[in-house]
């Protein structure tokens, strides 16, 4: 497992975010579905927690398939997504994703009116310096794909706040100033390929809390001003659209991917889970027997392309291996 604590300050207050964040996750994800892939909300209904609170439960199927390694496309379905479960208990929450039960991302996220400077935001165990990630909007490079001049902080100005541009530096004495922490942990326990896939998802997932981040402060004057209520009736417009956008672009063929996405469900809440049980160690949790009987048949299924796959890359490395050793032999 590869754990990382990301640090992405923000020149807002953390109740201005509040509204921000919901307006950026429903514009973000109509902007980014289409062609067979995006997000697709199945649940967005209130929730409780006895130390939260009042709060949002979301469950979300990704569709990624493009957005894989070339080698990791060889074993997917057309129509590949993930399921996302997220548990907004505002000024924290906590989202799992997960597709088989060898891979799971946990994602914990509070947010603080400071700079970053806070070393343990989760009340537990510090995260070592080393596994900390400072992410600036200003300066840090995004994929070139996702550039927009109109997104860019050194050239974003607020009309209806008189925020910006963003200058070198503006971490240090910016006012108002928040920081979003999120604690990432990462999972792919399949031998042969755990350490390729973490960093992978780890590079991916610096990317997209950048532009998303990037794109609430730069998005402010759409947002700013509107109501808990006024926000939630443009997420749920926006879902509804978002959710015929991916529909309308599969209608060639359906996902072939079976609905066996069963997350993680956060320790906190695993007393309120009626009928939950572990099928075995390692195997994510599911609603019902059915569901963990397709999961343990889809991870049989699964596991057979993992070994062709893994046999391709034994070649491969055997045939790499003994070109070096014919190299090392000709220099002698």
């Amino acid at each position: 497992m590869l754990m990382k604590e990301y640090r992405i300050c923000m020149p807002l207050t953390v109740d201005e975010y509040r509204i921000g964040q919901l307006y950026m996750i429903s514009k973000h994800s109509c902007e980014q579905s289409g062609g067979g892939e995006g997000v697709e909300v199945v649940t967005n209904e209130s929730d409780s927690h006895p130390q939260h609170g009042p709060g949002q439960l979301t469950e979300k199927r990704i569709y990624l398939s493009s957005k894989l390694p070339s080698w990791a496309k060889t074993f997917v379905p057309r129509f590949f997504y993930v399921t996302e479960k997220a548990w907004n208990f505002y000024p924290y929450t906590i989202t799992g994703v997960s597709f088989l039960p060898k891979f799971s991302i946990r994602i914990e996220t509070r947010f603080e009116n400071n700079n970053g400077d806070n070393s343990n935001v989760f009340g537990d165990t510090p995260t070592p310096e080393e596994d900390v990630s400072f992410l600036d909007i200003l300066i840090d490079p995004i994929p070139e794909k996702h550039y927009k001049e109109s997104e860019d902080p050194s050239r974003w100005l607020s009309s209806k706040t008189g925020r910006g541009p963003l200058e070198k530096g503006w971490r240090d004495n910016h006012k108002p100033m928040m920081c979003s922490y999120k604690r990432v942990q990462c999972s792919f326990e399949v031998y042969g390929f755990q350490t390729r896939t973490e960093e992978f998802i780890h590079r991916n997932i610096r990317d997209i809390l950048l532009v998303g981040h990037r794109q609430a402060v730069t998005w402010i004057d759409e947002w700013h001003g509107l109501s808990i209520e006024e926000v939630r009736e443009y997420e749920q417009a926006m879902q509804e659209k978002t959710n015929n956008k991916v529909k309308s672009s599969q209608n060639t063929g359906e996902a072939a991917a079976p609905d066996l996405h069963c997350p993680e469900i956060p320790q906190r809440m695993e007393g309120r889970q009626k009928g939950v049980k572990e099928s075995r160690k390692n195997i994510a949790w599911c609603d019902t027997g059915e569901d963990r009987e397709r999961l343990v048949a889809y991870e049989k299924r699964s596991w057979k392309y993992m070994i062709v796959l893994r046999g391709y890359y034994l070649c491969i490395s055997f045939q790499l291996n003994k070109q070096r050793i014919e190299k090392e032999s000709m220099r002698n």
